[in-house]
């Protein structure tokens, strides 16, 4: 595959889909098919004609919205690496990742162009982009070299400044269709999917997919409760995207409730706990869907479809860690154990796949993979018996204290869940003593919160169990809104001091 033919795939969709709708907002603005192609055409004849080539990065910094749709098609269609921004990024967080990525120019809403100029690079607005009437296109654009970059992604930064991640316009192409090959169905046409999360990475991908198979992608920018009452009552909605984090907020939300007509809810990202999916399956049914993806890798690298994901909560008995389901044809995968551990069945995952990126970026330059093509991920896992990849955590996160080695997920898998509290991580703070100090932190809690969270872990080893337990407004997060440990910690420390000892505590500051 030596070049894509990104123009003439959106045309043919459109001749085909016509006026049916592509993309529509929570605001009630929407594009039909015909509509998305003619726009994202005249935006990307825009960017060539002020100087962009094919393989030049162009930052996208906007919400989930139809612009992003829109820039997104369009960046694509002329070949450049489209570089989206995270909505929620600060000055510093967006001046280093434009430097990574080496952005020139970032397209913007009005509010944030001063902060655009802030740090080096031109601004555009959508209407910098939009002729002032519309235009015939002559024809379609040329096809785009496969090896010229298509995307840079940014990973999630929880153990250090973020990196960039290069995908190639063919890694791009291959991944898209393993993802609509991979569809539990297919739509019928205009079937509503809803995406709830930031366009930047999970909800992009979706979108390009379920359009390509002719449904309807709604996208709201965030989760709103109140506009999400009415489509799950009514039954509106084929589909959502719905992550752990979001799946507990609606099943918080709705408690109690049934609702029926949704005939998948794509999820991943993190783990899916036996609580969550009793509390999912119990509002919605068995169609929870469980992915296995990364910023290095994009969906699918593993699967479990929904009547897969209900046998295997169905089991009396389950192995610690979190089931992601089977790998995909063309997706290999090995466990390399750790030189401490040679004789465990689990290890540091590697992978290699067809998407998978083409390195790298840090700030001394672009680090490939090895020379076989394999991606060590950073996750600790293992094949269980049937083929299935479960995850047990990450490296990077494995505690030392006293000196075990102490996986804080196992931890957390156990204590979630707990009636008098919401949301927790388990995460340490340095030690003289001990190496490292394991301790719960939780939000939204009630009275006698701690004795309920030690009570969930009084079956592990003494090792495994948390010394320390504070309470907090609200976790830390990063900017695509996962948990920080390493955050978590930080804001526990900028609260109090450790005194250090046998029996370690915390001192307000």
């Amino acid at each position: 595959m030596h070049t894509i033919a990104w123009s003439d795939q959106l045309r043919v969709l459109a001749a085909r889909m016509g006026s049916a709708t592509a993309v529509a907002d929570d605001q009630g603005h929407g594009l039909s098919y015909a509509q998305l192609s003619q726009q994202a055409h005249q935006c990307a004849q825009a960017l060539l004609a002020r100087g962009f080539a094919s393989g030049q990065s162009i930052g996208v910094w906007l919400p989930n919205s139809l612009d992003a749709v829109r820039c997104a098609y369009a960046i694509r269609l002329m070949g450049g690496a489209e570089t989206p921004l995270s909505w929620s990024l600060t000055e510093p967080e967006l001046q280093w990742c434009c430097g990574l990525a080496q952005v020139q120019a970032v397209i913007t809403r009005a509010e944030r162009v001063e902060q655009v100029r802030a740090c080096g690079m031109q601004p555009l607005l959508m209407q910098d982009l939009w002729p002032a009437q519309e235009t015939a296109l002559s024809g379609p654009l040329p096809v785009v070299p496969a090896s010229d970059t298509g995307r840079i992604l940014f990973t999630s930064g929880t153990t250090g400044k973020p990196k960039g991640v290069i995908y190639t316009h063919g890694a791009r192409w291959v991944g898209e269709q393993m993802l609509k090959a991979t569809m539990p169905f297919v739509p019928d046409a205009g079937a509503p999917l809803l995406l709830m999360t930031p366009f930047v990475h999970g909800a992009s991908l979706l979108t390009f997919a379920w359009c390509d198979l002719g449904g309807h992608v709604l996208l709201h920018d965030g989760v709103d409760t109140d506009k999400l009452e009415p489509l799950l009552t009514r039954g509106d909605l084929q589909a959502m995207f719905a992550p752990p984090t979001v799946l507990a907020k609606i099943t918080q939300a709705f408690a109690g409730r049934r609702f029926t007509g949704l005939r998948c809810i794509f999820t991943g990202t993190q783990a899916m706990t036996a609580t969550l999916y009793k509390a999912t399956c119990d509002m919605f049914g068995p169609v929870v869907r469980i992915t296995y993806g990364k910023s290095e890798c994009v969906n699918p690298i593993t699967v479990m479809t929904p009547a897969q994901t209900h046998a295997y909560f169905a089991q009396p008995t389950r192995p610690a860690g979190a089931c992601v389901g089977w790998p995909v044809p063309g997706v290999e995968l090995r466990i390399e154990a750790t030189t401490e551990d040679e004789e465990s069945e689990q290890g540091e995952v590697f992978l290699r796949a067809p998407q998978q990126c083409a390195g790298l970026i840090f700030p001394e330059g672009v680090v490939g993979h090895d020379a076989q093509g394999w991606h060590a991920t950073g996750d600790l896992g293992f094949i269980d018996e049937v083929g299935r990849l479960v995850l047990t955590g990450r490296v990077a996160d494995v505690i030392k204290t006293g000196g075990y080695r102490v996986n804080p997920d196992e931890i957390e898998a156990a204590q979630t869940g707990g009636a008098l509290y919401g949301a927790l991580c388990v995460t340490s703070l340095s030690s003289d003593y001990w190496g490292e100090v394991i301790i719960t932190v939780a939000q939204d809690v009630q009275p006698g919160w701690e004795d309920e969270a030690r009570q969930r872990v009084a079956a592990l080893s003494k090792y495994k169990q948390p010394r320390l337990y504070v309470a907090v407004p609200l976790l830390a997060r990063n900017a695509q809104g996962k948990v920080s440990r390493k955050k978590v910690s930080q804001a526990v420390l900028e609260q109090f001091t450790l005194i250090d000892g046998a029996y370690p505590s915390l001192q307000l500051n």
